[in-house]
């Protein structure tokens, strides 16, 4: 025993481990060569001790003479430290994540606090390096404030993960629209209050008018909006939705607990609070004879043998111009979509006027072209363009909760550098309804695996 402490004291063996972990970690798994340059550190910090005796023993001379430095000083040690390795924990490993609505219901609650897997998908670089620990695009106590700086901005990079996304996979991204923000109302999504002003105003005057009552700022791509979804269409795969129903590739979508659509219930008395919560519903309206209810499958055959239960039939959206990508006359709705194919990593497609709308945000932002459009003839910086090929992979992410989700079905196709991670697990559930922590606490979700 006493000599394997022996072994494993001696400084050589502490460099080669240090430097064996460093060098797979930082220089192989990130691909960045420069880091390399780490190396003549460790070596000092286990062999040489040059700083040591040159620089840091004056701090050892310190914390002898006076117990208040070295108090002060440990506390600080202590605080960098946490702070360092919780940083790389949170960019390379997992990080956390809590449901705030409901468009997951009834996959996922609202409180339900996730472990977020990065590792599964690859982490993915920060685009904005320079930032606040552990806050995502504003400082704290502030709503305005940023809490990043795009003094330097690193390009698009993922590392090695264990596999690719999967069809049915839960997804943590940031959201695709959310780079265009309304300080002022930030729950709104930019995009839909520029098209109602501009149905209103003009197209010129109506973007004035909403700069002039807003402060509209830009957002990276890792300081955007976290959402969580389903994927339900990778890149390459064509998606439709029938009557609700998701069909990809010509096949149905495999069958998902919790899945949920709204339901109209006539009935010949009110439905009480109390019969519904009991079935599982917490999403509702009514007057007494009408009801709009969220259901899953399971609970509105519950709901259509109740005695004063008339009749329940699943809600289908007609035609309208509010799903993506906004078309002028397109017959498409919420449960009546596509057929649309999700772009691919290499692949051509023609471009016309006609299908342009398609296409279009990928082009100018995800993928950073100049696109122009002069009649019928299409310019990609500034070169005639009748076809375009696809520099990323792109994924089309629902909610479960599908009457009740702003999805790829209102803002389109989330591109592979707004990856974040995998919904892995359920750590903690709190419900907001039932009083105050450890009350609230929904043991039976604890540590459930995230399907």
């Amino acid at each position: 025993m006493e000599k394997i402490k022996r072994f494993f004291r001696n400084k050589w063996v502490g460099f080669t481990g240090a430097a064996l972990l460093y060098t797979l970690w930082f220089v192989v798994w990130t691909g960045n060569p420069w880091m390399l340059l780490g190396l003549p550190i460790i070596y000092d910090l286990y062999i040489s001790k040059w700083f040591y005796r040159r620089v840091w023993y004056r701090n050892a001379e310190f914390c002898r003479r006076s117990a208040l430095y070295k108090t002060c000083y440990e506390w600080l040690n202590a605080v960098v430290f946490a702070t360092v390795v919780a940083s790389l924990v949170h960019l390379f490993v997992f990080q956390m994540y809590v449901i705030p609505t409901s468009s997951m219901e009834k996959s996922l609650l609202v409180g339900d606090y996730l472990y977020v897997s990065k590792v599964t998908y690859g982490p993915q670089m920060p685009n904005t390096p320079l930032s606040f620990p552990f806050v995502h695009h504003t400082m704290p106590f502030s709503q305005t404030r940023r809490s990043f700086s795009e003094a330097v901005r690193w390009p698009y990079h993922r590392l090695k993960g264990l596999r690719p996304i999967r069809r049915n996979d839960v997804v943590v991204f940031n959201f695709p629209a959310g780079d265009t923000v309304l300080l002022e109302n930030q729950a709104a999504t930019y995009y839909d209050v520029l098209r109602n002003y501009q149905e209103t105003f003009g197209r010129e005057e109506g973007r004035r008018k909403l700069r002039e009552e807003y402060t509209v700022i830009s957002r990276p791509v890792d300081k955007r909006e976290n959402y969580i979804k389903r994927c339900v269409a990778i890149a390459g795969d064509t998606l439709q939705v029938v009557d609700g129903r998701v069909i990809v590739n010509g096949e149905p979508q495999e069958s998902i607990d919790g899945l949920q659509y709204t339901y109209v219930a006539q009935t010949t008395a009110p439905l009480s609070k109390q019969a519904l919560a009991r079935i599982g519903v917490t999403e509702f309206s009514g007057n007494g004879s009408v009801y709009y209810l969220f259901l899953t499958d399971e609970a509105a055959a519950r709901i259509a043998e109740l005695p004063n239960v008339v009749s329940l039939r699943r809600y289908v959206y007609p035609p309208n111009g509010e799903v993506f990508p906004q078309w002028p006359i397109s017959g498409w709705s919420q449960d009546n979509y596509g057929p649309i194919w999700v772009p691919k990593r290499g692949a051509t497609v023609e471009l016309t006027t006609d299908n342009l709308p398609l296409y279009r945000r990928i082009i100018e932002v995800y993928e950073g072209h100049d696109l122009e459009v002069d009649g019928t003839q299409i310019r990609i910086d500034g070169a005639p363009a009748t076809e375009y090929t696809f520099a990323m992979d792109y994924y089309w992410m629902m909610g479960d909760n599908r009457h009740n989700s702003a999805d790829s079905r209102f803002w389109g196709f989330v591109p592979e550098d707004h990856i974040v991670g995998k919904a892995s697990f359920i750590w903690l559930s709190l419900d907001r309804e039932a009083g105050r922590f450890p009350t609230n606490i929904r043991w039976n979700r604890l540590f459930r695996k995230v399907r």
